[in-house]
Parts: C-alpha cells; structure tokens; sequence
C-alpha cells in the first residue's frame, strides 16, 4: 500500500513523516467509525449523506448556490450534486495534493478552519467528505470548473488515481457532483437508505435556507413502490413555511406567523414563531442549520425574551393587575410552535455531539432582536397580543391547579388513594438497573401478569381501559386522570420541567398491549403521554413495547409460537400442514394463562422486546406526526391513513 500511495504522490520532495500520518487518519476513522458518525446503524448510514449535502449547504449560506440533488440508485449508491463554485482542483501548497484530494483524504482539512473560505458552516467539510470517503467501499467525485470536468477515484479512502478532466462542460457550469457507496465491512447491519428519512432532513434543510432548492430522486422500484419517487423542496419563506408545516395539523390561535431577523454580535439571528389551540410547546433550535435538540445559548436567549416582553406587555395593558404573579415562561409557551435559527462564525457546542450551544453571545444576540422587534410587533397588534395572553393566563390557573394535584399527589405516596382496581404490584429488588415495570391493559392480563412476572424484578400497573389522549388535555387534567397519574408515580421521575431521570424507579417500561387495533391505540396513547411529558425516558432508551405472539401451534405434543403471519407459515412449511395441527388465534394478552405469557412475551432469556428509539435528527417530522394521529383535526388523519394503509400488515378489527 505505501508503494502505491508513493507512486501516487510522485514528483514530490520527499515521502515522510506527513504522508503516513494522511493514510493513518483515515485508517482510523475505520476501524473507529464511531467517533466521527456516531454509530454504524441505520443512523450513521444516512450520516454520510447528510455530511455531503451539508457542504453543497454550506456553499448556499455562502450565496454560491441554489440547487442540490440527491439521488438514491437501484444499488443504494447515492449521486449527491449542487451547483456552487466547486471544491477547489488546483495544487495546495502545503500538501502539495490538488484540493479535491486534500478535502477527501486528509482529517481536519477544508475551507471551514481558519482559512476563510466560508463565513459561516454546518457541515464539517473536510472532515465530513474523508469520513464518508474513508467509510465508502469507493467514492467518485467530479468537480465542474472552467468548462472542465475534473475527476477522482477512491476506495476505502485510497486514491485509486490522479485527479484528471473526463469531460468538458458550459463555463456556466460548476458545481461538485460526489457518488459514494457505504462499504458493507463497516454499515453490517444496513446498507439499505429509508427515502423517508432522508426526505424529512433534506425538507428540513430546505426550511432552513430560504430560496434553496433541494431534490430528493429515489430510483429504487419495489412492489411497495413501483415507481421512481422524486421531491423537491423549495421555501422562499424560510423558517416561516416551516413554522406553517409544523402547525399544519393544528388550528393557529391567529393568521399571522410572526418573524423577526437580525444581525447583533456577529450573530445572525433568525426567529419564527406562532401559537396554536394545543397545549404542547414545539420548539426547535439551530445553528448553522445544525439541529441543536438540547438548546443552549440561543434558547435561552429566546426564553428570556419572550417571559420579559409579554410580561412587560401584559402589565402595561393592564392584563395582569398589580397583584398578579408574573407569568411563566411554561404559561407562555403553552401551543407555541416556534424556530430559533443562528448563524454564527466559530459555533462553540458542549461536548461531542453538536446538541447544545455554548457560545453566550449568541444568547445576548437573541435576546436582544427578539425582545425589541417582538414589543413592537406586539404594540402593532393588540389583538393578537390579546389572544395570546388569554391564553397564557388560563395556562397559568391550569398550572397552579397541576400543582396542588401535584403536590397532593406527593403527600400520598406511591398509588395510595388512587382507586385503580389493579394497583401497581411492585417488585422487591430496589435497584433500578435491575427492575422492569410492564403497563398492562385491562385486569385480566394483569392478573394473569401479577401471576407470571419475577416478583424479584419485575413490577406490573395495570390500566383500566384506553387513558387520556394528552394531544387534547391541559396539565391539570393529567394529573387528574388516575390512569397517568399512576404511571407519573410509579416511574418516580415527575413530568415536564419537574422530570428527573436520575429519580426513575424502573430500567425498562414496557408497554404490554394486545396484538390487535384496541392493543394498538392504547399503545399509540401511552406513547403519545411519554412523548409529550417524558421524552427524556424514550430518548435515553428507557421504553419498550412488548410483542405478544399471534398464534399457537401444536403438534405432537410440541408448541411453537408465531408473532406474525408470515412466521406462522414459515413454521407450518416446517412441520408439515397436517389436519392434526391446532392453531390459536390469540385475541389478548388476557386469554393466555400465567405459563404462556411468562414463555412468550415476559421472560428476559425468550421474549421480543422493540425499544423505542427517537431520531432527534427528524423529531420535527415525529412532532406532526403525534399531532397529525391524536390531535383534533380530522383531515391530516384521513390523508394519512390513505397514504400509508397500504403498509399495514396483520391488521386485525
């Protein structure tokens, strides 16, 4: 190998010390692929063409392009192209290597590290274009500059030659055009790109960059999908189309969908925002057109200006009397769909993983345009102001309401008064990271699970019907309801800005439903509850859903169990479809004895557990979602059901 690198790199001074540190780079992105994509899963697959996109992004912010292209091939390869200035192709000095080369085979290498190629960046650049090289079974980039198309080769981050010009084109036409395919040693688990994925975080992109086009082109036929699927994505409103596309499934309070933008510290500060008839908070945070999920500065900046200037407003407009506690920051909020988008030159994130921002004059930036352009949108439209403070000052009389509830709820203890017929059984063992606690529908199947479970570590809450649909419910209403209000103490945690992880009780929840429609809305409900109020259990890995088996099958003397229709055949193909085969339909989990729900779906050494996972990455497109399937609006419910009936399988009325 160092052979041919040698033979590569010939007509150079000398061959030493730097070289070998190139090639080491990217060997070890291989054999720790974690450190720069963060998994080799699904996730980490759909990471490398985010990683190239952000660069083709990266030239937009730049104003140097307007259109990117991805494509997803018959063979999972994947055409990334946009029309910016193009990666640079002549000889960089210092490397001595064109800059095609650099930027797709050497680490921390790029227009974005102090060499002012761009103002400001999201993607990674250099490191991003030799992670996905070095994680490529091959990876071909052209680069379109001065009527010329010039073109590399690599394999597993080897140049397999020397940049050369396979073409000419318009001098109008520039642009980079990178083709990769993930190497199969290092993504084991999938090579398989999902079109939705990819289509919720380039729509987001879009959203972000306002005028920027971007087309998704999945040419991929299946029986699924029997044609070419293509999208394009194009938002001359920037982040106030995208405030409408979250609030699409809801009814906005007022027509207006406010916007405010500015320049203040060096920081560009864009912020959008309007409220709605619901009683959840969506609130989303970038940087650089990077998903900041765990806020920072920018979000505290908003916060901060948002409680002081309706507050300001409230008193003046004699809404809240001299008397009259402030209102919250919560009160506010409460259906407030909102984007807080920064762009800022050398973004400073807490930790590995770019989810929060440390730069604190990003929240002096934000705070400060905000709270100025938001008081005069405010005195230019009392009537929304009017709106929006009702609003608030109800949430505020729910609020205090919650607490009492609240409180109340602690004075009593673990389930004490609560009047359930099938009380939390608890488990003995008083170590959390030992103990499970299954949420089981109806009294039946928790009998039958009280009757089954470990009594060491496993603790059963059985539910007394469907509960609450907290999509439609204020807080005081939640901690009303006997059925939640059981979960809230069972797990120990608290709720919403009360939640302490370090206080659960449980390792796993595992919701336990029957295998049927019913099963599935009560699922459907309880995850909506933990979404909304505890989505730090789901994000952390805390949550499961248990999977029944559909049938039973005897032969012999033998039993097999199948957990879905095409498992039962496959065991049938097996044993042989004799008359003397008994096959079960189970209806619920009630109809099993305590035996069969141990064998099949309790014990840890033979069960099927899915976790529940959450993308931070798409959980604006996982935001409307819940809304669209729980919230009040008929319409977006029906549209989904059309589009996506045709993928349910084993459905059971």
């Amino acid at each position: 190998m160092a052979k041919e690198r040698h033979n590569i790199m010939e007509g150079q001074a000398e061959y030493g010390a730097d070289q070998i540190q190139i090639l080491e780079g990217l060997e070890a992105v291989r054999r720790r692929p974690g450190m720069y994509i963060g998994t080799t899963s699904s996730r980490g697959l759909h990471h490398l063409v985010y990683e190239i996109v952000d660069n083709a992004v990266d030239e937009a912010l730049a104003g140097f392009c307007d259109n990117i292209s991805v494509t997803v091939h018959p063979d999972n390869t994947v055409t990334v192209r946009d029309n910016g200035r193009g990666i640079p192709v002549g000889i960089n000095h210092k490397s001595g290597l064109p800059g095609v080369e650099v930027v797709f085979t050497i680490l921390h290498a790029g227009g974005k590290f102090g060499g002012g190629g761009y103002k400001v960046s999201g993607g990674l650049h250099g490191v991003g274009a030799s992670v996905v090289n070095a994680l490529s079974e091959w990876l071909i980039v052209q680069v379109y500059q001065d009527g010329k198309i010039h073109e590399q080769r690599y394999e597993r981050g080897n140049v397999c030659h020397p940049l050369k010009i396979v073409g000419e084109c318009t001098a109008e036409e520039t642009g980079t055009k990178v083709t990769f395919k993930p190497d199969a040693e290092i993504f084991k688990e999938t090579l398989e790109f999902e079109y939705p994925v990819l289509r919720q975080r380039l729509r987001e992109m879009a959203f972000l960059t306002k005028g920027l086009m971007i087309t998704l082109r999945d040419e991929r036929v299946t029986e699924e999908h029997p044609e070419v699927r293509q999208e394009s994505f194009h938002y001359e409103g920037g982040i106030r189309e995208f405030v409408a596309y979250l609030n699409k499934s809801k009814t906005p309070l007022y027509e207006q969908i406010m916007y405010f933008e500015g320049t203040k510290n060096g920081v560009q500060v864009e912020v959008s925002m309007q409220h709605n008839d619901s009683y959840t908070e969506s609130t989303y945070t970038f940087v650089n057109n990077i998903n900041t999920p765990e806020g920072g500065m920018h979000l505290e900046g908003f916060r901060t200006a948002l409680t002081k200037t309706f507050n300001d407003y409230a008193r003046n407009a004699k809404m809240l009397k001299d008397s009259d506690d402030n209102l919250t920051g919560e009160d506010i909020r409460e259906g407030l769909t909102s984007i807080i988008s920064v762009k800022i030159e050398d973004p400073q994130f807490e930790g590995q993983t770019k989810q929060k921002l440390g730069n604190s004059e990003a929240r002096g930036a934000v705070s400060g345009i905000l709270g100025e352009q938001l008081t005069y949108f405010l005195e230019q439209n009392p009537a929304v102001a009017k709106i929006i403070l009702e609003k608030a000052i109800t949430a505020a009389h729910a609020r205090e309401a919650a607490r009492k509830a609240r409180d109340l709820t602690r004075r009593k203890g673990a389930l004490d008064g609560m009047g359930l017929p099938g009380k939390l059984a608890d488990c003995s063992d008083k170590d959390p990271k030992n103990c499970e606690i299954f949420i089981v529908e109806g009294d039946s199947a928790g009998g039958s699970a009280k009757t089954a479970r470990s009594r060491a570590t496993q603790a059963i809450l059985p539910l007394r019907g469907k509960i609450l649909n907290v999509e439609k419910a204020r807080v005081d209403k939640i901690y009303a309801n006997a059925e939640i209000k059981a979960m809230i103490t069972a797990f120990g945690t608290g709720i919403h800005d009360d939640f302490d992880l370090s206080k659960l009780r449980y390792d796993k929840i595992i919701i336990m439903t029957d295998a049927d429609v019913d099963g599935a809305h009560i699922a459907t409900l309880m995850l909506t509850f933990l979404y909304r109020f505890m989505p730090q259990l789901i994000k952390t890995g805390h949550v499961y859903l248990a999977k029944p088996p559909l049938f039973k099958l005897e032969k012999n003397k033998k039993v097999w169990y199948a957990y879905s229709d095409e498992e039962l055949n496959q065991i049938l193909e097996s044993v042989g479809r004799d008359q003397n085969n008994k096959i079960q339909r189970y209806k619920g989990l009630g109809e099993m004895d305590p035996e069969q729900l141990w064998e099949t779906t309790m014990d840890p050494e033979k069960r099927v557990l899915l976790r529940v996972d959450m993308n931070e990455e798409a959980e604006s497109d996982i935001d409307v979602t819940f809304t669209t399937l729980m919230g009040d609006k008929v319409e977006p419910r029906r549209e989904f059901i059309e589009q996506n009936a045709r993928f349910v399988k084993n459905l059971d009325i």
